[in-house]
């Protein structure tokens, strides 16, 4: 059964925290007669959203028209500090959450997850650079400052931009094994030596 893959975005995201991701599973689908996932992108509206740097980026869907999630990539960037005080994008979140089959932050996307009290008494990754920050949204949270990402039940989260395609390769063993994982990373010419597979 195909898994739809929703990314979450907003203005000031971090390219490679969506872009990174958004290519691992929709390769992985590729190279199997685009079987696995349905890879797309979503926002509170369907208008262009202005990524970190300038990039414009057309959601393919909105809040509204988004089709059901199995898994939700929230994506870091300095836009996170506004997201983290818009109770529309947080509702929506906390909403697809409780029926995903995985949720994922990429880099400081962290702190939205933080915010909803999910990573409460929690062991978390992020951005080296938002371990404060994240200690006064979450105090109870567990910093692993250490790894390149962790689990706890449902919810992963990794480390600063880059981790984020570690991240994916990983949640795409867990659902499609191993020899899935490395086809698409020979197909990336991607170094799988952070991984623990």
């Amino acid at each position: 059964m195909k898994k739809n893959v929703a990314i979450l975005l907003f203005d000031d995201v971090e390219v490679l925290d969506f872009a990174g991701p958004f290519e691992v599973f929709s390769v992985a689908s590729e190279l199997k007669n685009f079987e696995l996932f349905n890879v797309f992108t979503v926002a509170k509206t369907n208008d262009a959203v202005s990524a970190v740097n300038g990039l414009s980026v057309n959601p393919k869907y909105n809040f509204q028209s988004c089709p059901p999630v199995e898994i939700l990539i929230i994506p870091g960037g300095v836009g996170t500090k506004k997201v983290i005080t818009d109770k529309e994008i947080l509702t929506w979140v906390n909403q697809i959450h409780q029926n995903t089959l995985y949720t994922a932050s990429i880099c400081s996307g962290s702190r939205i997850l933080g915010v909803l009290n999910l990573l409460d008494n929690k062991e978390y990754c992020t951005h080296q650079g938002v371990y404060e920050h994240m200690a006064e949204i979450v105090p109870s949270g567990l910093p692993q400052k250490e790894k390149r990402f962790v689990q706890q039940d449902k919810i992963f989260t990794s480390g600063g931009i880059s981790a984020g395609i570690d991240l994916s390769f990983h949640m795409v063993s867990l659902i499609y094994g191993t020899d899935t994982v490395k086809t698409t990373a020979d197909y990336m010419e991607y170094n799988l030596s952070h991984q623990s597979i």
